[in-house]
C-alpha cells in the first residue's frame, strides 16, 4: 500500500496518563468494538480452558515418571555469571540488609525467607538468589559461609514446589542458573550432607521446570526455564537424557521467540539483555565442555546485538518500548563488550516491528557530549529517531507490551528530546498500568482511547492477566533512505473497529540532523464510509532535563538542552504544553512536560509538525 512518500510534507504529567474510558452503550461504536473484543477474549479462554483440562488430564502419568528421576550425582563445571558484581553489598547481605524491587528489609538477625515479604517482586528477587553474584565477587570467608547459610535456609523454608514467588517458573530458572554459577562458593567448605542436599534441590528444580514445561509454560519464560535446563545438562553429570531433551527445547524456542532480524517476540528490549546475559554463559558453557553449540544458538546470539543497538540513542539508554523502563548501563556494556563484530545498528526490523533513522552530523564542528556550556561553534550533533511501527505481540508475549504503534523517540547527541514515558518498576503497578497506554507515547490518541486493549480493560485480568486482548491487526512501514536524508512512513489500525479511522503517520530527518519534519494523517478505514468525529491528542514527551517553552502564540515551543542548545518545535496548529511524567529515570519517576496539540477526527485531518535546530545568534 503507497503511504505517500513521493508527496511533500509541510515543514512549517501524569494530566495525560488519566484512566481511559470502559466500554459502555453510551459509547456508540465502542461498544460495538467490545463486543468484538469480549468475543475475542471467549476464544482465547476457551483454548487456554481446553489447554488445561488436557494438562490436568496427563498430569498423574507426569507425576510418576517424576517420581521415577533421580536428581543430578555431581557438578562438573561452574558456568560464568557475566552480571556486574559489587563486592561492597556483601556486607550488607551479612548484616541483613536485603534491597530489592525498591524495597530495602533488615533481617535483624533473622532469615529474610522467614519475613513477610514486602512485595511480590522483592520476594521473587530474594528467591532468584541472582546476588549471590555479590558474595562470590567479595571473595570472603564471611561471604561464602554466608552464601551456604542463605542456600542452606532456602532449601529448609522453600525447598519444594509450592504457590509462592519462589516457585514462579521464571525465579526457578533464574535460581538454578545463579546455582550453578555460584556453586564454588555455595559448595566451598561444605560437608557431604549438604552437597547431597544441595543437589537435591537442584533435582527438584529441575523436575519442576520439566513438569512446567510438559503442562504447556508458554512466554518468554518457556525460553529462560530451557536455557537453565540446558546448562544444567552440561554443568551437571547424572543427568540421563535431559541434554538431548533441553537442547531439542531450546533450539526450539529460539527458532520460535528470536525473530530474523534479532528481536524478540515480545518486542521488549530488555528481553534482549536478559536473554543474552544467559546465552553467552551459555556458549562459554558447551566451549568449557568441549562441545559443539547448535548452531541456532550462536545465530541468535549474532542477530540479537545488533537489534539491540538499533534501540540505543546516544546516551546510551535504550529507546522505552513495550516494558523497557530504566536502562542498565552495566548490563548493557557488558552485553555489547562480546559483540565481537562491533556490528552497526540495524535500522530496519521489520520482523520485530521497528524502525531506526540516523545522522552522523556535519563535518565541521566538533561533539563532546552533552557537558554543560554553550553549543557555539560546533556542527549539528548526530540524531537518532527510533519509531515503534509494529503489531501487539502475542497474548502470551504481551503482559508487559504497551499500546504504542506509531510512536517515536528522537534524540541529538547525548540528548534526548522526545520520548515515550517508558515502564516503572515491577512495584508500582498502577503506574505499569497507565504507562501501557498510548496516551503516555509520543503519538496521537483519538478519544482517550488506547489503540490497544487489554484484558484488564475487559474484566478478564482473572484469567489473562495483562495480556493485551486486541489491537493494530495491521501496520504498514515504507522507508526512503537518500543523500538529503531518510523518510519514514507509518500506519496502524488500531482505531479502525472502534472509529472508522487509520492513522498515517511520517518522518523525514535531514542528513545534516538539524531537522526533523513530521506529519500525522488520519483518513477513513472503509473508503466511502464515513469516520465518527472524536477528539484527538497528538502528544509529545519530552525529556525531564529540557526545558520547554511556549512561543508564537502556540505555534511553536522552544527546547533549551542542558548545554544550551535550543530548538524549535513548530505547527500550524495550536500546541499546548501540560504535565507529564517520565518513568524510566534512574533515581525514580520525575516529571516532565509534553507538547499537545488537539482537535477533532475526520476524514483527510493532517497534522504538520517540525523540530529543528536554532543557529547561535
Amino acid at each position: 500500500m503507497d503511504l505517500g512518500l513521493s508527496e511533500n510534507v509541510p515543514s512549517d504529567g501524569t494530566g495525560a496518563l488519566r484512566r481511559e474510558p470502559q466500554d459502555s452503550k453510551e459509547n456508540g461504536s465502542v461498544a460495538g468494538s467490545g463486543l468484538k473484543d469480549r468475543l475475542h477474549v471467549v476464544r482465547l479462554l476457551f483454548v487456554r480452558g481446553a489447554a488445561l483440562s488436557w494438562r490436568r488430564a496427563l498430569s498423574p502419568f507426569r507425576a510418576l515418571s517424576s517420581l521415577r528421576q533421580r536428581p543430578p550425582e555431581r557438578l562438573l563445571i561452574a558456568p560464568q555469571d557475566i552480571r556486574t558484581s559489587d563486592p561492597t553489598l556483601a556486607a550488607d547481605i551479612y548484616a541483613g540488609y536485603f534491597a530489592f524491587a525498591g524495597k530495602i528489609v533488615n533481617a535483624h538477625g533473622r532469615s529474610p525467607f522467614e519475613i513477610e515479604p514486602q512485595s511480590e517482586a522483592w520476594a521473587a528477587a530474594l528467591s532468584s538468589f541472582s546476588w549471590l553474584r555479590h558474595l562470590r565477587a567479595a571473595d570472603t570467608a564471611i561471604s561464602k559461609a554466608n552464601a551456604r547459610a542463605l542456600v542452606e535456609d532456602f532449601l529448609q523454608i522453600y525447598g519444594r514446589p509450592g504457590q509462592n514467588p519462589a516457585w514462579e517458573p521464571r525465579v526457578a530458572a533464574r535460581r538454578l542458573l545463579a546455582f550453578l554459577s555460584q556453586s564454588p562458593i555455595i559448595l566451598h567448605g561444605a560437608d557431604r550432607a549438604f552437597y547431597k542436599r544441595f543437589m537435591k534441590g537442584v533435582g527438584r528444580t529441575q523436575q519442576f521446570l520439566e513438569r512446567r514445561l510438559a503442562e504447556g509454560l508458554a512466554g518468554e519464560d518457556r525460553l529462560f526455564a530451557a536455557l537453565a535446563l540446558t546448562e544444567l545438562s552440561l554443568c551437571a553429570e547424572g543427568t540421563g537424557k535431559l541434554p538431548q531433551r533441553a537442547g531439542k527445547l531450546l533450539v526450539e524456542e529460539l527458532q520460535r521467540q528470536i525473530l530474523p532480524d534479532g528481536g524478540h517476540l515480545s518486542r521488549n528490549p530488555q528481553i534482549l539483555i536478559d536473554l543474552l546475559l544467559d546465552l553467552l554463559p551459555l556458549r562459554q558453557a558447551y566451549a568449557a565442555r568441549g562441545a559443539q553449540p547448535p548452531s541456532q544458538l550462536l545465530n541468535a546470539i549474532d542477530r540479537m546485538m545488533p537489534m539491540l543497538r538499533l534501540f540505543r540513542h546516544g546516551d546510551g539508554a535504550l529507546a522505552l518500548f513495550n516494558g523497557m523502563g530504566v536502562t542498565p548501563p552495566e548490563q548493557l556494556a557488558t552485553v555489547l563488550a562480546y559483540d565481537d563484530s562491533r556490528a552497526r545498528p540495524l535500522a530496519n526490523a521489520p520482523h520485530s516491528g521497528y524502525q531506526r533513522l540516523e545522522t552522523h552530523g556535519e563535518a565541521q564542528g566538533s561533539w563532546q557530549g552533552s557537558g554543560q556550556g554553550r553549543a557555539e561553534g560546533r556542527g549539528a550533533r548526530p540524531a537518532i529517531l527510533v519509531a515503534d511501527a509494529g503489531r501487539p505481540p502475542p497474548p502470551a508475549f504481551s503482559t508487559k507490551a504497551h499500546a504504542g504503534c506509531g510512536s517515536f523517540e528522537f534524540s541529538v547527541g547525548a540528548q534526548r528530546l522526545v520520548l515515550n514515558c517508558g515502564a516503572p518498576d515491577a512495584s508500582r503497578t498502577a503506574a505499569r498500568e497507565a504507562a501501557r497506554m498510548t496516551a503516555a507515547h509520543s503519538t496521537l490518541v483519538v478519544d482517550d482511547t488506547s489503540s490497544c486493549r487489554f484484558a484488564f480493560h475487559l474484566g478478564a485480568r482473572k484469567w489473562l492477566g495483562d495480556a493485551i486482548v486486541a489491537g493494530p491487526t495491521e501496520a504498514l512501514v515504507e522507508r526512503r533512505d537518500e543523500a538529503a536524508g531518510s523518510t519514514l512512513a507509518i500506519q496502524h489500525d488500531g482505531y479502525a473497529a472502534r472509529f472508522g479511522l487509520v492513522h498515517q503517520r511520517r518522518f523525514t530527518l535531514h542528513s545534516d540532523g538539524r531537522w526533523l519534519d513530521g506529519a500525522d494523517r488520519l483518513r477513513a478505514a472503509t473508503p466511502g464510509v464515513a469516520m465518527e468525529q472524536r477528539p484527538f491528542a497528538l502528544r509529545f514527551h519530552i525529556h525531564p532535563n529540557v526545558r520547554l517553552k511556549r512561543v508564537r502564540d502556540g505555534h511553536a515551543a522552544l527546547l533549551v538542552l542542558p548545554d544550551g542548545e535550543r530548538w524549535l518545535f513548530e505547527t500550524p496548529w495550536i500546541a499546548d504544553i501540560e504535565e507529564s511524567i517520565f518513568f524510566a529515570a534512574p533515581d525514580g519517576p520525575r516529571a516532565c512536560a509534553q507538547i499537545v496539540i488537539e482537535g477533532e477526527t475526520r476524514d483527510g485531518l493532517e497534522i504538520a509538525w517540525s523540530f529543528r535546530r536554532l543557529d547561535e545568534a
